[in-house]
């Protein structure tokens, strides 16, 4: 319940498809563009806060002019920052000539990121490093217009290690081992091959060099190009790169892991992690937008031709649903709509817990991207309603009185606005317990709205990974309201098996049902079971990871999901909590059918969409038996 989770990265790509001119003219204004990405990164601002990244390329520049503009920035305020920079240009363009800022040649020619193809990214760093050099977009500088390639994306690969030595062995020598700088030079090598090859090619039919280059740019065979690169990546992404001379790409992995949505239409073609930001920037309906098809690749050529290419085989659909759950902006119908569904669903046992008494139980929601959710729990709670408000009325049959029918019409269930998230409190006070308890004072509650040892106290949240806010912090808060038991509700599954596709979650110990269920094993004397799924996972850490099973799942065979849940609820409750604590997690079940196109659920059931998958999870599991902190890949 409100843990931090760093997690998806957000990409925005804009192909301006008329002349400068005609956005001028037409909108009044020679940033059209500009403004545009704006937008788009903002309204995906949930996706990255520790830094953002803009590229933009121009079309048809003569030799010698600038023709690709690159800022990034790791401020506080990363995407302030850039276009804040990106604007002292043109305010100093408007204090020499105002009249400058409508001459559409004097800009290209004069002002950085006034081209037609703009490229943006936002930052969540999985782990670690957050330094400039970790910002997207990268770009690969060549001589060469055709070779320049800028790319950016939101995405994880689990195979780092093997496309690192395929590079090494065809003779590269790169900076790093990441999956960043991977991918960049992977794609650079293909687009190298292409272009010498297309030269030799044009060469020896008696172009000149100049001629040539133009050809190149014409004949580039971006789809070549991408199914050579990412034939052998492991892991889930929306890859989006921009070319020297003009065309453009996004990229999506074969199981559809992370979203990647766009729009065509005469002027513009848009690209972005999620669907309401290109509806609100450009006025849309949602069936104008298209989901980008798993696997394929949106090709955008330099003379404005759009098509949508499959690159790599579809595999069986497996988009992240946890992405659903609570990363994703929850104004897209789809997700709001599913969202709902998610607190509708789980109200069973919601009721069981409170043994059916919603005379004496109050509901609510922390935090408040669990407001949705809450809304559905709600709409479940009044279809009970009526069905036992139709039954009971039925019953009376011809002993009904106005005083009885105004008694049953008029029950309803208890909502309040339990907690409030105070601005954060700033830590001087390094002794754990002064600095525990100023972090128990994050969220403030309302007096009052919980009748005193008489009510149950339901609250509902997005998710449950690691439980440190709701041990430190919530629990505590709640229990001054002095109800007679908190129920805690998750909207998403116990959180068991990591991620390794873009999601910081990669370590086994940091999660709570995990850490419940080794208490279990070694509670009930199965210690054997941890050995065992060790020693299996230790036998297969020289398999090709094609051939690695997740035996991860045998730790949680022996326990219902009750049972985990229940061991969840005693390693949370604080000691001296005087309320009885509940925790109840969503069932895999009806998340399908919360979300029933969003499949993708491995870290409820280990049962991942790519090989390499099965290899994390072991390998993380063998780390965490050895005492080893650190990711699994």
């Amino acid at each position: 319940m409100s843990d931090a989770i760093k997690h998806e990265c957000g990409i925005a790509l804009l192909r301006l498809k008329k002349p400068l001119q005609f956005y001028l003219d037409k909108y009044g204004t020679a940033f059209y563009g500009l403004n545009k990405l704006h937008l788009l990164m903002e309204k995906q601002h949930n996706r990255g806060q520790d830094g953002a990244g803009v590229a933009n390329i121009k079309l048809d520049m003569q030799p010698g002019e600038r023709y690709i503009s690159r800022h990034r920035s790791i401020d506080s305020k990363p995407l302030q920052d850039i276009f804040d920079h990106i604007n002292e240009r043109f305010l100093e363009i408007e204090e020499q000539n105002p009249a400058l800022l409508k001459d559409v040649e004097y800009l290209k020619k004069n002002a950085g990121f006034t081209g037609e193809l703009f490229l943006g990214h936002l930052r969540y760093g999985t782990f670690g490093r957050n330094s400039i050099e970790n910002c997207h977009p990268f770009l690969r500088q060549n001589n060469w217009l055709t070779r320049n390639l800028v790319v950016a994306g939101n995405f994880n690969l689990t195979n780092v290690d093997e496309l690192f030595d395929v590079l090494v062995n065809i003779g590269q020598h790169p900076k790093e081992k990441s999956d960043t700088v991977t991918i960049l030079e992977k794609i650079g090598h293909f687009l190298d091959e292409e272009n010498e090859e297309l030269y030799a090619q044009l060469k020896a039919q008696g172009y000149s060099n100049i001629d040539i280059y133009g050809k190149i740019a014409e004949k580039i065979d971006i789809e070549r190009i991408l199914k050579r690169a990412s034939e052998d990546w492991d892991g889930g992404y929306a890859m989006a790169g921009l070319f020297g001379h003009g065309d453009a790409f996004v990229l999506r992995d074969p199981s559809g892991i992370r979203p990647t949505y766009w729009y065509e239409d005469e002027e513009v073609c848009v690209v972005a992690s999620e669907r309401p930001v290109i509806q609100t920037a450009f006025n849309l309906k949602s069936e104008q937008i298209k989901e980008l098809t798993p696997g394929h690749a949106l090709i955008i050529k330099k003379n404005g031709l759009v098509s949508e290419t499959k690159i790599n085989e579809p595999k069986e659909p497996l988009k992240c649903s946890f992405e659903r759950i609570y990363f994703s902006r929850g104004n897209d119908i789809e997700i709001y709509n599913e969202r709902k569904l998610l607190g509708k669903n789980i109200v069973p046992q919601v009721l069981d817990a409170i043994d059916h008494d919603l005379d004496n139980s109050v509901f609510s929601f922390i935090p408040n991207t669990a407001e949705v959710s809450f809304y559905g729990m709600i709409k479940g709670l009044e279809d009970y309603l009526n069905d036992r408000k139709f039954n009971a009325i039925k019953a009376l049959g011809n002993s009904l009185t106005d005083e009885k029918l105004h008694e049953i019409i008029y029950q309803r269930a208890r909502i309040e606005k339990i907690a409030i998230k105070d601005a954060k409190l700033r830590t001087f006070i390094t002794q754990d317990d002064s600095r525990d308890d100023l972090v128990a004072h994050v969220y403030d509650i309302t007096y009052g709205s919980v009748n005193r040892n008489q009510d149950n106290l339901v609250v509902i949240d997005d998710s449950i990974v690691r439980g440190t806010t709701l041990k430190q912090s919530i629990l505590r808060i709640l229990d001054r309201l002095d109800p007679k038991k908190i129920v805690v509700v998750s909207s998403a599954p116990q959180i068991r098996f990591p991620d390794c596709y873009g999601i910081d979650m990669a370590k086994l110990g940091d999660f709570i049902a995990f850490e419940a269920t080794i208490h279990l094993l070694k509670e009930r004397g199965m210690e054997e079971v941890i050995t065992h799924v060790y020693n299996k996972c230790k036998e297969q850490v020289h398999l090709p990871k094609e051939q690695i099973k997740n035996y991860v799942k045998e730790i949680y065979a022996p326990f219902s999901n009750e049972e985990v849940s229940a061991k969840i609820a005693e390693l949370l409750t604080p000691p001296n909590i005087h309320a009885k604590v509940e925790i109840i997690y969503q069932t895999v079940e009806n998340l399908h059918l919360s979300c029933p196109n969003n499949m993708g659920d491995w870290y409820f059931t280990g049962n991942y969409p790519t090989p390499g998958g099965n290899k994390v999870v072991n390998t993380a599991f063998i780390n965490w038996v050895e005492g080893k902190n650190i990711r699994a890949y």
